[in-house]
């Protein structure tokens, strides 16, 4: 007998006693866990079943506190009085009509739209919608003459284009019949490339009324280069050109009577020219007249007064000024400092600065932004009137206040449109200013 065969089969019993015990003892702690897992199935005890949805509402107990948060985070704030709705994309820029009824948008998905505001707290509004050409990007808007036409800036590869969309006034025995239905605005002028291949950063539109002015609307371009150009709004024309000669443009604004453009850059002086008009009405030139020297940093923004005689302005050097500019600058009399307060924001050591300013229509209250913060100033004091931390939820692109109070309700108030990349619009009604 082959001497090797016993203690093969002796290894073969020796491994299959030890495959036994292994699989007997898995098999025992399985069929024990079974038994602990199905052991509560079992239970039926009526006294312990209350405690199941006890504990149920403990574990929901959380998640509902956090949404109360979120709702309370998302509670309005108590000057929000609505969102415009219905863009596809950052809103770029704003304005409102003379009469304070109609509010145009430009938008990054190619469409202005010009919003009827009956009343600031309804709870939608009809909008006309036009479509820029394509290739192009809306980048600013302002009214033309009424609120049957806009001028509108769009950003390209090949440069910047001017864009006049008009419609014809229905004659007085047509009127009842195309009321409910106006013609849609077509395009009455254009012009491409307008600063070369450079942006516009804004546009600034107003009615010429001062001296011999014949009250066509104006309308200012300006370039994130150094130029500014003048515009007819009815018909292209333009009718002047400046250069700021600092460096790069941050924005430009018209008075409200057509008299003076002013313009803020990389430096700290605001240069301001007069529009001189000839004695048919029609512009004649764009002159030099003054520069406002007293900020010690980049001014990032200013506005006119209601009555073109004063300009506030704020600075990187964390201040706002109130110039008189009513001032025989011709006979070498130079723009006074009237005021100048600190800027009220809070930004860790930041670089305190506005972005946006924008005056309401009776002087009293200046509007300013940084970031997605928005602010209430009172003009006489200079103190914070009120704030919105998270005015919206992406940076504030642009501001501006209706020229007229707007219905809201059984009361008109002074509204304040804002835009933003978030893609909304939203109106916010004016503060209330301190008892005298």
């Amino acid at each position: 007998m082959d001497p090797v065969l016993p203690i093969a089969v002796l290894s073969i019993l020796i491994g299959a006693v030890i495959a036994l015990a292994f699989f007997g003892n898995y098999f025992r702690k399985r069929s024990s866990e079974i038994q602990s897992i199905s052991q509560p199935e079992l239970q039926s005890d009526p006294k312990k079943q209350p405690s199941k949805p006890h504990q149920t509402k403990k574990s929901n107990a959380k998640p509902h506190s956090h949404t109360s948060d979120k709702d309370q985070n998302k509670k309005h704030h108590p000057l929000d009085v609505n969102t415009l709705k219905g863009h596809g994309d950052a809103v770029t820029g704003l304005c409102f009509s003379l009469d304070g009824r109609s509010l145009a948008t430009a938008c990054a998905d190619g469409v202005l739209r010009v919003f009827k505001v009956d009343d600031a707290s309804s709870k939608s509004f009809k909008f006309l919608r036009i479509n820029l050409p394509v290739g192009g990007q809306p980048v600013a808007v302002s009214f033309s003459d009424d609120g049957l036409s806009l001028v509108a800036a769009s950003q390209s590869l090949s440069g910047s284009s001017l864009y006049m969309y008009g419609v014809e006034k229905p004659k007085p025995s047509e009127e009842v019949k195309q009321q409910p239905k106006l013609p849609l605005p077509e395009i009455k002028w254009e012009h491409h490339k307008v600063h070369e291949k450079l942006g516009i950063l804004t546009l600034s539109g107003t009615t010429a009324s001062y001296g011999s002015a014949d009250g066509s609307t104006i309308v200012a371009s300006c370039s994130e280069g150094t130029d500014i150009i003048l515009w007819h709004g009815k018909t292209g024309k333009i009718l002047g050109h400046v250069d700021t000669n600092q460096l790069k443009n941050t924005m430009a604004a018209l008075s409200p009577n057509g008299r003076f453009l002013a313009a803020a850059a990389f430096t700290a002086d605001v240069k301001v020219w007069e529009i001189v008009y000839s004695k048919d009405g029609s512009v004649k030139e764009v002159s030099k007249a003054m520069q406002l020297k007293g900020h010690k940093s980049a001014v990032t923004w200013l506005c006119f007064t209601p009555n073109s005689e004063q300009i506030i302005t704020a600075s990187k050097d964390g201040s706002i000024r109130i110039w008189n500019i009513n001032v025989r600058y011709h006979m070498d009399e130079d723009p006074k400092t009237l005021k100048v307060f600190p800027i009220p924001l809070d930004l860790g050591g930041a670089t305190v600065q506005y972005d946006r300013l924008s005056l309401s229509p009776d002087g009293k209250i200046l509007a300013a932004t940084h970031g997605t913060t928005l602010q209430w100033l009172c003009v006489e004091t200079g103190k914070l009137l009120d704030t919105a931390d998270k005015a919206h939820e992406g940076d504030i692109t642009c501001i501006a206040w209706a020229p007229k109070t707007i219905p809201m309700g059984d009361e008109k108030v002074l509204v304040l449109a804002t835009s933003s990349i978030d893609k909304k619009v939203k109106l916010w009604a004016a503060p209330s200013l301190p008892a005298p």
